[in-house]
């Protein structure tokens, strides 16, 4: 199965398609064929066994238990692997599924049976914002992009059992549950402070491209594009190779600049990138959706450098209605940085 997207133009489902080689033979145990996600790049096919994928529903279901009132909600789009694994979990489990075509606050609300459910962080927002009571779910798999702190702390005191998860459609979805691996997943981080990952529920590789399997495999290991560290018993991701900015000679990871500013009590959602900048090589930009009045710079400044060094203080601030975003709730990153750029 290759899932693709249905509200995408014909032209780029066909291309897609012929990417990744629709019709052509597969390895025998290929299951899925999920294509990667991303805001630039050419499109990747993961390869994924039957094995990985029940892997990954027995470790689930490990962590978060089965019951036999569980329902599943699905609100997410199935061509990603983060809304295909609840269809697949569901199935693999004989768990009921209530589905909805797209996400809508209104028809959340309105459902009573389910018991589980998958969201990416914008949802949760708005979810919250419109007084949704979530309580009636036994637990939120939250993923698709890193949650603010001040997110979960609010879901939290609201009584919302939110799960953080970690994963990419490499790894079939979720591997890491609010910072701890799940049963059968190594974690280990590299002497460069990438995230390597192990376990039954990895690819088998990528479409196609033996060069890209190579480079990602390795020892059994998969060598993810994402930098994190330990804080004790539990994985922080502090975001993407790519996403590291290099300001005045000092390396600023762009997600812990937005981790910190999504604190700020004006901040409702955040994003930030680095722009090229004469002086400083690159300038850290926040893009910011305000909550009441807007920040100013120095404002948002000040915080940044009280609880980091002064490197990570924004640049430059540009304000906006909303943070551009992919379907699976990430920041899409080249138009965050087409913003930043025609800011003032």
């Amino acid at each position: 199965m290759l899932p693709l997207d249905p509200n995408a133009p014909p032209a780029d489902r066909a291309r897609l398609a012929d990417a990744l080689g629709a019709g052509e033979a597969v390895e025998p145990g290929t299951a899925l064929v999920i294509a990667t996600s991303g805001s630039t790049g050419e499109p990747k096919g993961a390869v994924l066994t039957a094995i990985a994928l029940r892997a990954s529903a027995d470790a689930t279901a490990a962590r978060i238990g089965r019951r036999p009132d569980d329902c599943w909600l699905s609100c997410l789009p199935w061509h990603h692997i983060g809304g295909l694994q609840v269809l697949l979990r569901s199935r693999y489990d004989a768990t009921p599924l209530v589905v909805h075509d797209r996400f809508d606050v209104e028809r959340v609300a309105a459902e009573h049976d389910p018991t589980l459910v998958s969201l990416v962080p914008t949802q949760l927002v708005r979810l919250l914002d419109a007084g949704v009571d979530l309580t009636r779910f036994r637990a939120i798999l939250l993923g698709g992009a890193p949650a603010p702190p001040p997110l979960l702390e609010r879901a939290r005191a609201d009584g919302v059992r939110v799960v953080t998860t970690y994963g990419m459609s490499e790894t079939a979805g979720g591997c890491v549950y609010d910072g701890r691996p799940l049963d059968g997943v190594d974690v280990r981080i590299a002497d460069d402070g990438r995230v390597l990952l192990r376990g039954p529920m990895l690819m088998t590789g990528y479409r196609g491209r033996p060069d890209l399997t190579a480079e990602a495999l390795r020892d059994g290991w998969l060598h993810t594009d994402d930098l994190g560290r330990w804080d004790g018993t539990h994985l922080v991701v502090d975001g993407r190779r790519d996403d590291v900015i290099v300001t005045g000679g000092e390396n600023v990871a762009a997600t812990r600049v937005a981790a910190l500013l999504a604190e700020h009590p004006a901040v409702a959602d955040v994003a930030v990138t680095g722009v090229a900048d004469a002086q400083w090589g690159e300038r850290v930009v926040a893009v910011v959706v305000a909550r009441g009045t807007p920040p100013t710079l120095a404002e948002l400044r000040r915080w940044v450098s009280s609880r980091a060094s002064a490197a990570h203080a924004p640049h430059q601030l540009v304000v906006v209605s909303d943070i551009p975003r992919l379907t699976t709730g990430k920041p899409d990153r080249r138009a965050v940085r087409a913003l930043a750029g025609g800011g003032a």
